[in-house]
């Protein structure tokens, strides 16, 4: 889904030597910059791909992760955890896909207070077809080769072990 690219220029690659002018160089600058603007374009490719299904990408991945787990469903706090959003942002995500008819609250047998997000038949089949198209796109990222692809991983993956992300 490229848009009309009006500018003959890279513009990350000008704001660089702007910034090398002005403060020196910096390939951090120019690294982040580039991430942010990938960021940006697979969020709204993949967002594209799962939109037809009535998802964004994050409600996507909420219903991989419960796909995912023993018996389909988890509590939010794990949802939470294991998709490292916000408690509100997984309360959002679970009440779009509740609504949806994807997702359905239960109450947490090993914990009175808690509650549990279950994915339903239907959600099994919408996460199916909108990964097959995710697949078939690429998640957006046909443009690279699998090598790629892995050496992506493995560069932000040491960025994220440095931010403590997780524990390794």
């Amino acid at each position: 889904m490229p848009k009309d690219r009006s500018l003959n220029f890279d513009p990350i690659e000008r704001a660089f030597e702007s910034w090398k002018d002005h403060w020196g160089e910096s390939t951090s600058m120019l690294a982040i910059t580039s991430v942010m603007r990938a960021q940006q374009l697979l969020l709204a490719r993949v967002d594209a791909i799962v939109k037809p299904y009535g998802l964004t990408f994050a409600r996507y991945e909420a219903l991989v992760l419960l796909t995912f787990s023993r018996a389909g469903a988890l509590p939010l706090s794990k949802v939470g955890e294991r998709l490292q959003v916000h408690p509100t942002s997984v309360t959002n995500i679970i009440d779009r896909l509740e609504k949806s008819g994807l997702v359905a609250r239960r109450p947490n047998p090993d914990d009175g207070r808690g509650t549990l997000a279950e994915i339903t038949a239907k959600g099994r089949e919408v996460v199916e077809e909108a990964t097959r198209d995710l697949m078939a796109d690429e998640f957006g990222m046909a443009a690279l080769s699998p090598e790629q692809h892995r050496t992506l991983f493995t560069v932000l993956r040491d960025l994220r072990v440095a931010a403590g992300d997780f524990g390794v």
